[in-house]
């Protein structure tokens, strides 16, 4: 299992979930990551980053969603690939017009 993919969705909602209903009962954000995390088994910073990015999903905080990030990271290796196959299609062109050339010249 790679990094990312180290906690369920469900975890993370339910870490996000506790984070959003306890806040009031700390002074600060940060003081209720640090409480919640160890109960989820996660580090504090990794939490944050959770509570930050549904923050952004919902629309309450400035940034780019996950289905946007998603969404270019899908449009990035579109245009990868793209680039690849049109590197091909002129090696391919210029080869075959190398060989139309030297068919002339033989004849």
């Amino acid at each position: 299992m790679n990094k990312s993919n180290r906690f369920s969705p469900e975890v993370r909602e339910r870490a996000v979930r506790l984070v959003q209903e306890h806040r009031g009962e700390y002074p600060s954000l940060w003081a209720a990551v640090e409480s919640i995390a160890p109960k989820i088994g996660c580090v504090a910073s990794t939490l944050l980053d959770w509570v930050k990015q549904t923050e952004v999903d919902t629309g309450s905080r400035a940034g780019v969603t996950t289905s946007e990030a998603q969404r270019v990271k899908e449009l990035e290796r579109e245009v990868k690939e793209l680039r690849r196959a049109n590197e091909i299609l002129k090696l391919a062109s210029a080869f075959f017009a190398q060989a139309e050339l030297d068919r002339r010249l033989k004849s």
